[in-house]
């Protein structure tokens, strides 16, 4: 197959996020139609650049860079580990990655994964790092993806250390988490940037946005 620009850009969005849903590639990569999206995908996979696994019951089809495409692009061909708990996680993540892009304007080339920025600290004690930070306006904002409570000690330190490093940490949190929500309204004085939004709102936006766009 003649590879295209934006097969290219396919294999950059699933190389830095481990993997993606079909859906989800739709919208980074700009394709015109779910199908469209789904034929090409279908292609990169008979060509070996892709795979596609099934590997939680009730999600959809993952879809992973195989070795033969971060061989392409010049990734590390070290395979990715997935943890079988954080993929509903890993896919909210992906989505509000979306959600900023499409609602916000954040271009995906000033987003940093925080597969990006593990690399980026080489190999030291590994910290943690926010799920994604992009760049808008000069300013950078880290994001923080918490689907169900981190200890409280925990929490309060990843807020403290966001609250040093960026210039705003914004939190996706489901309605229905209170705890978290607590923690985090108890310790806004603290660290003033912190912005808390619906879990909930990112997931239907982005929906909306790919059915608009069917």
């Amino acid at each position: 197959m003649r590879l295209t620009d934006r097969d290219y850009a396919t294999l950059r969005e699933l190389e830095r996020w481990r993997f993606t849903l079909s859906r989800q590639l739709r919208l980074l990569c700009g394709f015109a139609s779910q199908r469209t999206c789904d034929r090409r995908l279908k292609l990169l996979i008979e060509n070996g650049y892709i795979d596609r696994k099934h590997v939680l019951y009730g999600v959809p089809s993952l879809y992973f860079i195989s070795h033969k495409g971060k061989t392409l692009i010049g990734s590390s061909v070290k395979p990715d580990k997935i943890r079988v708990e954080q993929i509903v996680h890993d896919i909210a993540v992906v989505d509000s990655a979306i959600y900023f892009h499409l609602k916000h304007g954040v271009e995906l080339m000033n987003v940093t994964t925080e597969k990006q920025l593990h690399r980026q600290d080489g190999f030291g004690t590994r910290q943690h790092r926010p799920d994604f930070i992009f760049k808008l306006e000069d300013k950078i904002h880290a994001v923080e993806v918490e689907l169900t409570p981190k200890g409280k000690e925990r929490m309060i330190k990843i807020l403290r250390d966001n609250f040093m490093a960026y210039d705003y940490q914004k939190w996706l949190v489901p309605n229905g988490q209170v705890k978290i929500r607590t923690i985090l309204r108890d310790n806004a004085s603290a660290c003033p940037n912190i912005e808390v939004l619906s879990m909930e709102e990112v997931t239907d936006y982005v929906k909306q946005a790919g059915a608009v766009r069917s």
